[in-house]
């Protein structure tokens, strides 16, 4: 049985499979990107498929500091319709 990598949400700290958190990477660029594959080159930071995480990441701003840069409102926008995807447009969290 092969072992799934794991990674934490930078928000609420919890530790799950790799492929069950949204990855956000940050290029060399400094551009900022939705990463659902994992594949990106650059800095990436995790989040959960979950509401709560995304609003904690827009107060307290956890998610820029991990990627060291400011992270415009379009970006949460995205994050926001693909948690609302993934949870088959129920609101979780």
């Amino acid at each position: 049985m092969k072992n799934l990598p794991q990674r934490s949400c930078v928000i609420c700290r919890t530790q799950k499979n790799k492929n069950e958190l949204l990855r956000i990477v940050r290029n060399k660029e400094n551009i900022i990107k939705i990463d659902e594959k994992g594949k990106e080159s650059g800095r990436g930071a995790y989040i959960c498929y979950n509401m709560n995480c995304l609003e904690k990441a827009k107060k307290t701003k956890k998610l820029e500091k991990s990627l060291e840069t400011k992270i415009d409102e379009n970006i949460y926008l995205e994050i926001e319709e693909i948690i609302k995807n993934k949870n088959g447009g129920e609101v979780i969290g």
